[in-house]
């Protein structure tokens, strides 16, 4: 079931067509010294004769359909793998990526590092009066900012809080995506949201905030004033993806899950009372 829903969209006609212009694009701007031991031609040909996608059947059958009985012959269909064209040609391309890309990447990525050094030396000592966050990699990394919301363009305005009633908005049934649990859809048509409402009444999803947050922050919890635990930092404003470059305060919001939602979900949806009895969850109506 897991591979046909991964398969449902796909067109293997395209996919042959768009690898085989992959790899006359891949022998073209590739230094001839980085190559592998092979030609476009090769990989082309393989392209048309690989289990991979479905131009060559095992016992007249295609992974792309039934590999629920092909997987019943283990041996079999270990055997197809090892043995195919295609599979073939991008363990030579790993090869030689492996021996001749890769310890040249390292070394000038090791030279960068040793320069970086001397950059930042340079940033610190000109703007002297700037304030300049560490990097997030293996350190911990403290952010602030504010909830807001944002105008991206002319006659735009973004609230800074999102409701359940943008979830349901975007419900398409059967989706990857926007589906919902019945059982979902079933709390949020008798607006059943416990204690976790807001003082409208709706139940709050989303917030968007000024602080300055980058990949890897994912996760990261977001707390108030008083140390209390309001919602997970998990992704940035469309407008705003350009902040690792340079970090524009009119625009720039990063995105949080309010931590009612996450209550909510707990409680309410999944009745996972247990773990609500381990929290201290603070009311802040009161």
């Amino acid at each position: 079931n897991t591979v046909s829903s991964m398969h449902k969209d796909y067109n293997a006609d395209l996919d042959q067509t768009i690898s085989s212009d992959l790899a006359d694009n891949y022998f073209k701007v590739l230094p001839q010294n980085l190559l592998p031991n092979t030609t476009a031609a090769t990989i082309k040909t393989a392209l048309g004769n690989t289990v991979v996608n479905g131009t060559k059947k095992i016992n007249g059958q295609s992974v792309l359909g039934n590999i629920k009985a092909l997987a019943e012959n283990d041996a079999e269909f270990i055997k197809a793998l090892k043995d195919d064209a295609l599979i073939g040609q991008i363990h030579l391309i790993l090869d030689a990526n492996q021996t001749k890309v890769t310890p040249t990447y390292l070394a000038n990525q090791d030279k960068m590092n040793k320069l970086m050094r001397t950059y930042m030396k340079g940033q610190m000592d000109v703007f002297s009066d700037r304030k300049i966050f560490p990097d997030a990699n293996s350190t911990l990394r403290v952010t602030y900012g504010k909830v807001d919301g944002y105008q991206p363009r002319d006659a735009v305005y973004y609230e800074p809080i999102t409701h359940m009633e943008g979830i349901v908005e975007k419900y398409i049934p059967g989706d990857y995506e926007f589906d919902l649990p019945k059982h979902m859809l079933h709390l949020y048509e008798t607006k059943d949201y416990g204690k976790y409402s807001d003082k409208s009444g709706k139940l709050p999803v989303n917030f968007i905030a000024t602080n300055h947050t980058t990949g890897g922050n994912s996760g990261s919890p977001a707390l108030n004033a008083k140390g209390e635990l309001i919602g997970l930092n998990f992704d940035r404003v469309w407008e705003g993806t350009m902040s690792d470059l340079n970090y524009d305060p009119e625009i720039c919001r990063n995105i949080m899950v309010d931590s009612r939602y996450i209550l909510w979900v707990v409680d309410k949806y999944a009745n996972a009372q247990r773990l609500i009895d381990e929290m201290t969850i603070i009311d802040e109506s009161k």
